[in-house]
């Protein structure tokens, strides 16, 4: 599938988390959700965006959002994750891929000539109707979840 864009809606999912239970997008109707897709737990860009929505997260929630990370890694390291920086936001385990696959993420990289699949760090933001308010794709980290808190505070 291709990367959702503003107007689409957004493919429904249920996912487990680091905190033992599912996350599920149904579930949050009524809500604004951030997606924010990221490659791996605890490289250095990963941590950064995932310490920049954790620091937000308060104002992510007073305009009613809910912030969620998803990479293919399983809970088990996802709890790590959260534990060793303190992170306050939740992170989806998609071992299989589907909802990376789904979301036009998991795609063909390229690094030092050599190919490979992965994650393109990207991000969603969903309304309270289901529906991609915006969408970010091949995210630079720095300012990224700034950006990301402008636009949930102008939907």
């Amino acid at each position: 599938m291709t990367f959702p864009q503003k107007g689409d809606t957004a493919p429904d999912f249920t996912l487990p988390t680091d905190g033992g239970a599912d996350f599920s997008l149904a579930e949050h109707r009524g809500k604004k959700v951030v997606l924010f897709f990221y490659p791996k737990d605890d490289t250095s860009g990963c941590t950064a965006e995932a310490l920049a929505f954790t620091a937000l997260k308060d104002e992510f929630s007073g305009h009613g959002a809910v912030v969620v990370g998803i990479s293919p890694d399983n809970v088990k390291k996802h709890a790590k994750f959260r534990d060793k920086h303190e992170l306050d936001v939740i992170l989806a385990s998609d071992e299989e891929k589907k909802v990376l696959e789904t979301y036009g993420v998991w795609v063909e990289k390229s690094m030092y000539g050599r190919k490979y699949m992965g994650v393109q760090r990207s991000t969603v933001l969903v309304g309270e109707d289901g529906t991609v308010l915006e969408s970010w794709w091949k995210v630079k980290v720095p300012g990224h979840a700034e950006a990301v808190l402008a636009a949930v505070e102008s939907a």
